[in-house]
């Protein structure tokens, strides 16, 4: 796979990929020059701002590197996650084998919580916001036994499930989003937070005839993270989430009123190898559409750390798009039909 090297004088990201085969797959982990969080939250590497009103269509999350410069979480946080390093001296990067690595994950809905929040891919700098339907907030339903999701749920960066690309397995195109990620961890993340996972397998959700696949992982600071290096070690050391998953994916929008969702491989999880490859497939489509070699559908490209991207902004540009949202303010309050069961 050939490389991509993203550089810059203002510490640009780098992202070098080595060659991916069936028998042997490699990878060099990029050095990304940010740290810290910001908005009086601690999420490493990166920091986070607000617009608007939360709960309210106006809510906006907006990222920035560590000296201040806002980023995309879209496209400029890099797919793999960094290795350590002290004094702002990168450490060695060392050779793993791709299911070793470790792969950013931006949450975007918390555990237990309702708010479908998620990253706005149509929108200059592609901010978390909360999805709307028919101008209403959307927000997803208590089926159950189930609160809200059963999961810290977010996306991996630098991905796209091409909607012009058709999977060969299941004969279904892409749903124009950056893949999915289900964090399995005991910890209940925030909004915002950018967490390095540790891939364990994937289950191939069709959603309205849409390819939607699912990330399962697991947080790499996780108590239980050692204990957990396949999806085979999830069904033996967690008896019945594998199952509650899939349930929760079928059955999440039946009471909006619309059918079951349904899934390839008679919903059956593929392994960490599966899900390593279709990761990789999908950061080449994201590459291409950030190279403008996609048509890109109405998705907002805008960035300010892919050097060789023709989408990349400046940072007053970059500054000036969350300066034209509105200002920080107070919550707006929630529907008690949020806490509403359903039973389905």
């Amino acid at each position: 796979m050939r490389a991509l090297m993203l550089r810059s004088s203002v510490r640009c990201l780098v992202t070098v990929f080595g060659t991916f085969s069936a028998s042997s797959r490699k990878v060099i982990a990029q050095a990304a020059a940010v740290s810290h969080q910001y908005y009086f939250r601690n999420t490493m590497h990166y920091q986070t701002e607000q617009r608007g009103h939360q709960n309210s269509p106006d809510y906006r999350l907006y990222f920035k590197t560590s000296d201040g410069k806002y980023i995309s979480p879209f496209h400029d946080i890099p797919l793999i996650a960094e290795t350590e390093q002290a004094n702002d001296v990168p450490a060695k990067k060392s050779k793993k084998s791709e299911s070793e690595v470790l792969y950013n994950m931006v949450v975007e809905v918390p555990r237990w919580s309702n708010a479908k929040m998620e990253i706005a891919i149509k929108e200059p700098l592609n901010p978390i916001k909360q999805d709307e339907k028919k101008g209403k907030l959307r927000y997803v339903a208590n089926i159950f036994p189930h609160k809200g999701y059963i999961w810290n749920y977010g996306a991996l960066p630098q991905t796209w499930e091409d909607p012009g690309q058709k999977d060969k397995e299941t004969n279904c195109c892409g749903d124009n989003d950056p893949i999915d990620v289900c964090d399995i961890g005991t910890q209940v993340c925030s909004t915002g937070q950018v967490i390095q996972v540790k891939v364990l397998g994937i289950l191939a959700m069709i959603d309205e005839g849409e390819m939607d696949w699912k990330v399962i992982a697991i947080n790499a600071e996780d108590p239980d993270a050692k204990n957990l290096n396949s999806i085979e070690d999830v069904r033996k050391n967690r008896p019945g989430h594998l199952e509650a998953t899939v349930e929760w994916f079928r059955k999440y929008k039946v009471p909006d009123g619309k059918p079951e969702n349904k899934f390839g491989f008679n919903g059956e999880f593929k392994d960490k190898d599966f899900a390593v490859e279709i990761i990789r497939s999908t950061h080449e489509h994201w590459r291409a559409l950030v190279q403008k070699q996609k048509n890109t559908g109405g998705i907002d490209c805008k960035n300010t750390l892919c050097c060789d991207s023709p989408f990349r902004c400046t940072t007053d540009e970059a500054r000036e798009v969350v300066q034209s949202a509105p200002a920080f303010g107070s919550a707006h309050p929630v529907s008690p039909e949020v806490d509403k069961w359903h039973f389905v």
